[in-house]
């Protein structure tokens, strides 16, 4: 297969990495920013393009991975729609219409469009689900959840040249579709009770750097949620699920996740976040070399494989969070 990584940013690095993991030959990449084509070619050794038409005429691609900023996502899906190419497409959290509008249009030609939903492959998550699916804490009742990263730490070497520090994609907002999706794939439907968004930090930023709120979850299960962009210097990730029978803790800082119930004597452990860590990069390759791996099974073998993400979903989690995220202080 030819894979075409539009966007070669940080993202789109790593997604050339993860084919490259794979064993995957025909790969190249596509940017507007001359800078960055020739990082790639450099670095990567890979076909290069600063034309994405000229990109899909001469590399003819049969898959494409889309990896810009979210607000220039739809504008290559719909493209690679139109081309009847497949695609992987980073976590969205803007232009909510035209994904709805590309959901609709797809509904005859039932082309793969994959959105990203990373945490479903992290081995933290793994363990998550299959603990609770062996009822080893009972039944789930309540979950408090902690994600964070100082914003100026995503991309230090991009300043405020980065998609995080604008309004309509900013890091605090961007972390809530993302944690959302991983939550309703382990727990099931969302239902949203209330929210606090506000600004804490001295950041200088024109949107809020702190969103908590309440979820239900499949209707039986309270979920308070606190994402922010001020964690340093070290980012956070604490879980905490509390079952009738017993709890599980994840916690980004020990690098671990354990569980107790009701007939054991301590806790047992497991580590997380394991694999390779690409310096500048905080988490493992690891999630993102599986989640590529099923993307293109899931273009290979269709009836075997099933990519756990779909537009219809994305939309249900965008619509979430612009119900999370329009309650202000």
């Amino acid at each position: 297969m030819k894979f075409l990584v539009v966007g070669l940013g940080s993202m789109g690095k790593r997604r050339i990495r993860c084919l490259h993991a794979l064993n995957e030959k025909n790969v190249a990449g596509f940017d507007i920013r001359k800078d960055r084509v020739k990082e790639a070619k450099k670095i990567y050794k890979i076909q290069s393009f600063d034309s994405f038409n000229s990109a899909i005429k001469n590399f003819k691609p049969d898959a494409l991975i889309i990896s810009t900023s979210p607000r220039f996502h739809m504008m290559y899906a719909h493209a690679s729609y139109n081309y009847n190419i497949p695609c992987f497409i980073e976590a969205s959290v803007c232009n909510l219409e035209k994904v709805v509008k590309l959901m609709k249009l797809n509904y005859s030609k039932n082309l793969l469009i994959a959105p990203s939903c990373t945490m479903i492959f992290n081995d933290g998550i793994i363990k998550i689900k299959e603990i609770i699916k062996k009822k080893l804490i009972g039944k789930v009742n309540y979950i408090n959840y902690h994600v964070g990263q100082y914003l100026p730490d995503w991309h230090p070497w991009e300043k405020k040249g980065h998609y995080v520090w604008e309004s309509d994609s900013n890091g605090c907002k961007e972390l809530i579709p993302f944690e959302l999706t991983w939550l309703s794939n382990l727990f099931g439907e969302i239902k949203f009770l209330n929210s606090v968004n506000i600004k804490l930090s001295d950041l200088k930023i024109n949107f809020n750097d702190t969103s908590r709120f309440s979820i239900l979850l499949s209707k039986k299960i309270l979920a308070d949620i606190t994402i922010e962009v001020l964690s340093r210097p070290t980012s956070t990730r604490e879980l905490i699920i509390v079952g009738n029978k017993g709890k599980i803790i994840l916690s980004a800082d020990q690098k671990l996740i354990k569980f107790i119930n009701t007939g054991m004597k301590k806790y047992k452990s497991f580590p997380i976040n394991t694999g390779k860590i690409v310096k500048g990069y905080i988490n493992s390759e690891k999630p993102y070399v599986n989640e590529i791996k099923c993307f293109i099974d899931s273009i290979k073998f269709p009836k075997k494989f099933k990519f756990p993400n779909s537009l219809a979903h994305d939309i249900k989690m965008l619509k979430i969070m612009n119900k999370i995220v329009k309650k202000k202080f």
